[in-house]
């Protein structure tokens, strides 16, 4: 590998089930588009509405880097659930709300939700109240644009607002691959998205490129101040959340604190990711490089075990040793996935600093401890937004006549 070819290392991205590209091409029905403030919509009425907007159901796109693909967006809630065409059929119309760029600011893109809101309560005709949410990052957009709005003596009528694996409590990126991203040493869409004010607002610990610091990103601190001075939720509309993680304590068995999870050679020789354990000084990675000549250990203190917590997985590790595959480098590959948002965040009932309340068994914890109204953890670990019929089900019989 020389050093000519090797940028390209940081070319790709992290994302979930709802942002992966499929092998064919895509069919979306016919359908009107919105163009929106820091944002886009497309509309698909429900089975037998005709002439504008009887039932709408907004729901936000989530977290990655760029202008949000609907089309993919599409196929992902239509593959292992036809969850659209099912609320369709239901007779709801389906509002799939796009971000011009996924990974500005949570404060930023809730200008897109505002406006959609708005323009389906101009549009709508009959008195049925709104269904507002959405899909990881897109279920807290839109907590805090429904809030933001009823601070602002607006009247969203939105009736129940949900969430899809949502981090309420922050979610998790394993802090030797976000220190990685910087290590390219070369400008990359990897470090640009682990950076992004998305992640850092999102992330409970982030990696600091400039410092080489570990904690709480400061705009986590300021938009989570700014979620409190809107009250923290919409107090109007019922609200309910979906988890991907289970609710009975039980994580993923295979990851064990302390493991090697991804080793790289060839490229970035013996750069070795490791599972987080508990503990002080704890190596998290470390990373050696050829061009230029440089190498770093990455260590974290006071960590829970969150890589093998309970939660919606994501594809972390696979989809890094795939990159490096590809560039000609050999990956051994020990831990394919690893928690991104643990089930006690996505369902708001529990922070994730301390090991006990990140492993806590929800299904024996009292509901009213949650901050929403009702959830419902998946009963196996599945990844993270993966469209469900036990989730989805349980979502839609919960929706407003």
């Amino acid at each position: 590998m020389s050093a000519t070819t090797e940028p390209n290392v940081g070319s790709f991205t992290l994302g979930g089930p709802l942002t992966a590209e499929p092998t064919g091409p895509i069919e979306v029905p016919e359908h009107e588009e919105w163009s929106l403030p820091k944002g886009f919509a497309w509309v698909f009425p429900g089975e037998g509405n005709r002439g504008g907007l009887l039932r709408p159901v907004i729901m936000a796109d989530g977290f990655n880097l760029g202008r949000s693909k609907l089309d993919v967006l599409y196929h992902g809630l239509e593959s292992g659930y036809p969850f659209i065409s099912e609320l369709r059929r239901r007779g709801r119309d389906v509002i799939l709300l796009g971000f011009e760029e996924r990974s500005a600011s949570i404060l930023d893109n809730s200008e897109a939700v505002l406006a959609a809101v708005m323009r389906a309560n101009a549009e709508q005709l009959g008195d049925a109240r709104l269904v507002v949410g959405g899909f990881s990052m897109g279920g807290i957009v839109t907590r805090y644009a429904l809030a933001r709005m009823e601070t602002m003596r607006m009247d969203h009528r939105t009736a129940l607002y949900f969430s899809y694996d949502s981090p309420h409590r922050g979610a998790s990126i394993p802090v030797g691959v976000q220190a990685f991203s910087h290590f390219i040493p070369f400008p990359n869409n990897f470090a640009k998205q682990m950076n992004s004010p998305a992640a850092r607002q999102m992330l409970w610990q982030h990696y600091d490129k400039d410092t080489g610091k570990i904690g709480v990103a400061p705009e986590r601190t300021e938009f989570l101040t700014a979620l409190d001075r809107v009250g923290g939720w919409p107090q109007i509309p019922m609200k309910i959340a979906v988890a991907n993680g289970r609710a009975d304590g039980v994580g993923l068995p295979d990851v064990k604190p302390g493991e090697v999870a991804l080793r790289i050679d060839r490229i970035y020789p013996g750069t070795t990711f490791y599972t987080h354990a508990q503990g002080d000084d704890v190596t998290a990675a470390w990373l050696n490089r050829r061009f230029p000549e440089a190498e770093r250990t990455i260590t974290t203190d006071g960590f829970p075990e969150v890589d093998g917590a309970p939660g919606g997985t994501l594809h972390t590790y696979t989809i890094l040793a795939d990159a490096m595959e590809k560039l000609g480098g050999k990956a051994d590959l020990r831990h394919e996935e690893v928690c991104f948002v643990p089930s006690v965040s996505a369902v708001a009932i529990r922070d994730v600093e301390k090991q006990a309340d990140l492993y806590a068994r929800i299904d024996e914890l009292s509901p009213e401890e949650s901050e929403l109204d009702d959830f419902l953890c998946s009963s196996t670990t599945s990844s993270h937004t993966a469209i469900t019929e036990e989730l989805c089900t349980w979502l839609m019989d919960r929706l407003p006549d």
